[in-house]
């Protein structure tokens, strides 16, 4: 008998591996193709900004990697299903090794793909364990989005602003930016609703309306960014450090549980509030609602108020051609956006289908509780990601999870 909470691994889990590895090599590949760009261009202020996004992102990254390598490692049957696994059945010192090379999420990818291959291609057991490192990776991409594609869509974007042309090398970036912001978008909500084996199957219509809110809400946000910059570019880093401690405390105030420890508990919540800078992402339970209204009022007060400065700062002969353009498309998508999400919500969100009850139980069993079912089944243990299963019962809790 399959286990309630959870679909099985499929061929899509492993496409969605292929492509989501290839997003991550074609984004790395286009960061380096512009840093040799500005460096050989003599550009070092933005060859050193791009490096530093680079770094800090996959830092971050490999530091969430190696909480979960060593939060895993401690529960009862992991290592007996992680033997054959290209990081996880490694010592702890050389994977620890390959963490500090930053190789820790790319080797993540490679042994969900071929743990994936082992069980869709060969028919073989495991198809709690691939699902459940999908699910780990559909975490860290949201991550890495928001750390380093969302950054470097706002620096391209003011740079294109700033210089009133653009090159190649630029336009490629923006590209794979949008492109890993979608593809997350994409893949991290279908990770989520696979904890919803009854409506684990989203319709394109569905699709299509939760990749567009998410579009038109995220879009806004990182052109009134780049463009404030380009008028005051030395207040835009203050406007960063002014806000995101701010976004922080309101994640510390709601008493967040992702992580198992308590450093890697302010690791997340450091990180979800750079990611309440360009897009809203539900971290508890309870009645969002009204936090979701809050966190949208505020920024479309801020993006409006980024928007008016750079009009009454900008020049009005370099920019004549698109500032009126952008004066007016801006907020509308922004609203367009918001009305989506009142759609989206209202006719295509499903809720958790299991009583409340049941569900914490499931959850707050403690460690063996993220592998084993209450009501034993077989003498295969049933792998359950109690890192996403807490974020499914977030986002899907009720009409009010927004």
């Amino acid at each position: 008998m399959e286990s309630p909470i959870f679909s099985k691994y499929s061929w899509l889990d492993f496409l969605f591996s292929v492509v989501g590895v290839c997003t991550y090599l074609f984004d790395l590949g286009s960061d380096i193709w512009v840093a040799t760009e500005f460096y050989s261009r003599g550009d070092f202020f933005w060859f050193g900004v791009l490096i530093g996004l680079m770094v800090l992102s996959s830092v971050v990254i490999q530091m969430f990697s190696w909480f979960w390598f060593k939060y895993d490692r401690e529960l009862e049957g992991f290592d007996s299903q992680s033997a054959e696994n290209i990081l996880f059945g490694l010592c702890v010192k050389l994977s620890f090794t390959l963490h500090v090379l930053q190789l820790g999420f790319f080797c993540r990818h490679i042994s969900a793909i071929w743990h994936g291959f082992r069980v869709w291609w060969r028919r073989e057991q495991g198809s709690e364990y691939a699902v459940y490192l999908t699910h780990d990776l559909s975490m860290l991409r949201l991550i890495e989005t928001f750390c380093e594609s969302a950054p470097q869509l706002t620096l391209m974007t003011h740079i294109m602003l700033h210089t009133n042309r653009a090159r190649t090398v630029q336009c490629v970036s923006v590209v794979a930016s949008t492109t890993s912001i979608a593809w997350m978008v994409v893949d991290y909500h279908r990770s989520l609703r696979s904890f919803l084996p009854d409506k684990a199957k989203q319709g394109w219509c569905s699709a299509l309306v939760y990749f567009l809110w998410n579009l038109l809400l995220i879009a806004p946000r990182v052109g009134a960014v780049a463009l404030f910059s380009t008028v005051l570019p030395s207040y835009i880093a203050a406007h960063f450090l002014l806000i995101w401690p701010v976004l922080v405390f309101w994640v510390w105030r709601q008493q967040t549980d992702f992580m198992d420890s308590t450093g890697g508990e302010w690791l997340y919540r450091a990180t979800v509030g750079l990611i309440w800078y360009f897009s809203w992402f539900n971290v508890a339970e309870g009645r969002t609602r009204g936090r979701s209204i809050i966190y949208h009022a505020f920024m479309a007060i801020d993006g409006g108020i980024l928007l008016v400065t750079w009009w009454f700062y900008r020049d009005p002969v370099l920019t004549q051609c698109y500032a009126p353009i952008l004066l007016y498309t801006l907020p509308l998508a922004y609203l367009t956006g918001l009305f989506l999400k009142t759609l989206y919500y209202c006719c295509f969100h499903p809720t958790l289908w299991r009583p409340a009850v049941e569900v914490e139980l499931e959850l707050t069993d403690g460690q063996e509780g993220l592998f084993r079912s209450a009501a034993p089944r077989s003498d295969t243990p049933e792998f359950r990601n109690k890192r996403m299963a807490r974020q499914a019962t977030y986002f899907y809790s009720g009409r009010e999870a927004h």
